[in-house]
């Protein structure tokens, strides 16, 4: 399984799904908030960040069936299911063909565009949402990147671009908040908006003055918008 690193303690327990060549630790500040409130445990997707590459590429579908059965041993309860930009996907796909697993579901600058879904059109939309961030976001992205193997990268992205996440909102049960930097240029607005019209049960909101890497400029206000969205459904455990 994935390499994972755990914080805090206590009734809730979240799980933290990070995006393509990314890793668990893009969510290091926010997890430090959430372990106020609960167990948080950030998982390296198999490939990235400090998880070895396994012996073949998965499709999405299949890395996320690879989580929900690490889900089912590892917590004792349903779970808060977080997931950023690629993490999105592999966190649906488990909300939807494993609801007895997740008790609300996050998703996070949810992807991809399926307007903008080419390699190219998608990279493009990187480079302008990075422009203007500052050397934190920078410089983490970077090093994260160069611990990804270029092929194992091509695989995923390959994946990534084929998924279609509007096509398995209306099953997600759970309840779901939908986030979106406010200048976000990998997830425009009326793409995050049929997302989030598409899901059953769920609110959009936007992230003031951030981008498509929101979560890592700094904790807040992700961090308290997840936590307000739980207290306001009732479904934050004490």
């Amino acid at each position: 399984m994935a390499y994972t690193e755990v914080r805090g303690e206590g009734a809730e327990t979240f799980v933290m799904l990070h995006g393509i060549g990314m890793g668990r630790i893009v969510f290091a500040d926010v997890n430090d908030v959430l372990a106020s409130a609960g167990r948080v445990i950030a998982v390296d997707l198999p490939g990235f960040g400090d998880s070895p590459e396994p012996g073949s590429a998965a499709t999405l579908e299949e890395t996320a069936e690879v989580l929900a059965e690490f889900i089912r041993d590892e917590t004792y309860q349903q779970v808060v299911l977080v997931g950023h930009s690629m993490g999105t996907q592999i966190a649906a796909e488990i909300a939807c063909k494993h609801p007895e697993l997740v008790r609300a579901l996050v998703l996070i600058a949810p992807t991809v565009n399926r307007r903008e879904r080419t390699a190219l059109k998608q990279a493009a939309r990187m480079m302008q949402d990075l422009v203007g961030e500052g050397p934190k976001v920078l410089l983490l992205g970077l090093w994260e990147y160069l611990k990804t193997s270029p092929i194992w990268f091509v695989n995923k992205l390959k994946f990534m671009l084929e998924h279609r996440l509007e096509a398995i909102c209306a099953k997600i049960a759970a309840p779901t908040l939908v986030l979106r930097g406010e200048t976000d240029r990998v997830c425009p607005r009326n793409w995050v908006s049929e997302i989030a019209d598409a899901i059953p049960n769920s609110e959009m909101s936007e992230i003031e003055d951030r981008g498509h890497e929101a979560i890592i400029k700094s904790p807040e206000p992700v961090a308290s918008m997840i936590l307000e969205f739980l207290r306001s459904r009732g479904l934050l455990r004490n």
